[in-house]
């Protein structure tokens, strides 16, 4: 399993943004190999994450080459003061089961 956690603090989003991120969301949960996706934001306020999972790392590729997501990469700058992305292998979760996770075995897609 793989993670890609996307670390960002953004600018004022206009219309064109919801628009394309709408359509990166759409793209990556229907890309095969998509597990699911957690968000948080630092108590500030001022920085944001969405930690994405898949199957493996070719499945992750898969949406880093999807036309509207090379767009949003090139066009960045408009809507983010600065990101940084870290992709992982995910070798080991645990925990007490109070709350299904994407990283359980036997776990539905979020």
């Amino acid at each position: 399993m793989i993670s890609a956690a996307f670390i960002y603090e953004p600018r004022t989003y206009n219309h064109e943004f919801t628009e394309l991120n709408a359509l990166i969301e759409e793209a990556a949960t229907s890309t095969p190999g998509f597990l699911g996706v957690e968000t948080w934001t630092s108590d500030d306020g001022k920085r944001h994450n969405a930690t994405y999972y898949w199957e493996n790392l070719e499945c992750l590729k898969a949406l880093t080459t999807h036309p509207k997501h090379i767009e949003a990469k090139r066009r960045y700058g408009e809507w983010y003061t600065g990101y940084q992305v870290v992709i992982a292998e995910v070798i080991k979760s645990y925990g007490d089961g109070a709350f299904p996770h994407i990283t359980q075995p036997g776990r539905l897609a979020a």
